[in-house]
This record gives C-alpha cells, sequence and structure tokens, in this order.
C-alpha cells in the first residue's frame, strides 16, 4: 500500500469534485442548438460538415428600407415592440436577408431551423424569406416574453444563449458573447425609442461581465463544500498499516480509523 499524508488523501476529492464541477460549467452549454456554449454562443460552432446552409443565390437581399414597413407589421401583429425587434435583427444580421452564421442559424433573426421547427417553420429555404423570417423571430420573442415576464434582459439573453443556459444559471450567464450582446441590443432597442426599463439589465451585464471566467473553482467549492470542514485537522488513532481498510478489524472494541478535531483542540 502506497502510504500518502491523510492531508493529501483527503484533499484530493476535494480537488476532484472543485474541478469537475468547473469543467462541467465550462462544457453544460457545449451542446449546439439553443441551449449554447459557455464563454461562446451559439454563432461560435461550426455546422457538421456536409450540413452547411446555403443562402440564396437568384435575387439580391432587400434593403432595410423595403423590410422595414414588414417587420413593423410584424411585430404589431404579434403584440411584440417594434423597436425590440428592429433591434435584434440589428445585432443578429444588420438587416441582411441571406446572413448565415456558422451554427447555421438563417436570416434577419439568425433563426436556428430547430428553432424553427417547433413554430411549424421545417424548410431552412424559408427561413431565407423575410415574412417567414420575422414571422418566426418574432413568435419566439413573444414566447420569451410571456415566459421571462417582459424582461427584456432575460429575454434577449435567452434569444441568444437559449433558454436552458438562462434557467441553470437563474439568469446568471456569463458567457462573454452573450454580454455583449445583450448590451448590444439594449443600447439599439433605446435609440429606436423603446421605453421599457433596461437599466437594471445594463447593471446585471456590468456585474456579470466582472465575474466572467474569474475563480471558478473558488465559487465552486464555496457553494458545493462546507467551508467550516477546510478548518479541521485530521489526527489518526491507529498505526500507519492499519489505516488499510482491508486491515482494519470492526468490532466492539474496535476504534474509528481517524477522527476530526476542532484546530483548537490539542493533541
Amino acid at each position: 500500500m502506497n502510504r500518502f499524508p491523510l492531508s493529501i488523501l483527503i484533499g484530493l476529492p476535494l480537488a476532484v469534485l472543485a474541478a469537475g464541477q468547473a469543467n462541467a460549467s465550462e462544457t453544460a452549454g457545449s451542446t449546439g442548438g439553443a441551449d449554447t456554449t459557455d464563454e461562446t454562443s451559439e454563432a461560435a460552432a461550426e455546422p457538421p460538415a456536409g450540413n452547411k446552409v446555403v443562402p440564396p443565390t437568384k435575387k439580391p437581399a432587400p434593403s432595410k428600407s423595403q423590410l422595414k414597413p414588414m417587420i413593423d407589421r410584424t411585430a404589431k401583429n404579434y403584440g411584440v415592440e417594434r423597436e425590440l425587434v428592429h433591434a435584434v435583427i440589428a445585432a443578429e444580421s444588420a438587416y441582411n436577408a441571406h446572413a448565415v452564421s456558422r451554427a447555421g442559424a438563417i436570416g434577419l433573426m439568425q433563426v436556428m431551423p430547430a428553432t424553427a421547427a417547433d413554430y411549424g417553420v421545417t424548410s431552412t429555404e424559408a427561413l431565407f424569406e423575410p415574412k417567414v423570417n420575422v414571422k418566426t423571430g418574432t413568435r419566439h420573442l413573444k414566447r420569451l416574453l410571456g415566459k421571462y415576464r417582459n424582461d427584456y434582459g432575460r429575454v434577449i439573453m435567452a434569444y441568444n444563449a437559449g433558454e436552458g443556459v438562462v434557467d441553470r444559471t437563474n439568469s446568471n450567464v456569463t458567457y462573454a458573447e452573450t454580454l455583449d450582446y445583450t448590451a448590444a441590443v439594449i443600447r439599439q432597442y433605446r435609440r429606436n425609442g423603446g421605453k421599457q426599463p433596461t437599466e437594471e439589465a445594463m447593471r446585471k451585464v456590468s456585474m456579470l461581465r466582472r465575474i466572467s471566467g474569474s475563480g471558478k473553482a473558488r465559487r465552486l467549492m464555496k457553494k458545493y463544500l462546507d467551508p467550516s470542514l477546510l478548518s479541521l485537522k485530521v489526527r489518526p488513532t491507529l498505526p500507519i498499516r492499519y489505516l488499510d481498510p482491508g486491515l482494519h478489524n470492526a468490532g466492539p472494541k474496535s476504534r474509528p480509523m481517524i477522527v476530526l478535531e476542532s484546530p483548537k483542540t490539542k493533541n
């Protein structure tokens, strides 16, 4: 049997737990689709080889001035602020109806095919049609507004990072791209004349930027372990050879293999 100091033997599981939790945090959003990667968004992932979406080339994309009346009508039809819809389109595609992200998000509102299917749109080609794309994206915004009770910060984060990430993190999304995106959409929304309160959302973005990527393992240790355990001393009560569980004889007169003591207790 290899004999290591007890502090190492006990410390290793704690370190492994912390590292495992941190690794889980890093990879929890890396599954693609609406539920995207930590520290990067779905736009950062390459689509599978041979499955790339190709924009249409037969006709030019319509201009912003041509698109604006249709976008306004669609927003009104679904009861979503046109200022918000325009802000999302500006951030997602800059009004380019033929835009395609590296992850395969399509069109004006960068709708993922899997998300579009939830709203009955199963053709990727159809998502290049401005009316279909804006209708689908606006319906998705409408549902997010209902789910998050018109909390624009959470809605915008969920539109970019996915609802699963927002829900799992209790709206504390620390993806750098999502934070940049959320701030950009809110700023554009304000420039468009939007009146819904967004100050708290911007404050939260600033707070999340400060903690993004820093001290994850320490925060996980604090969250999942009782810090008081880390101040206890471990004192063997038996010779080292008997610390092997296979050599320890259990019975009425047996003694515990180890005891935990307060730091103030004398040895």
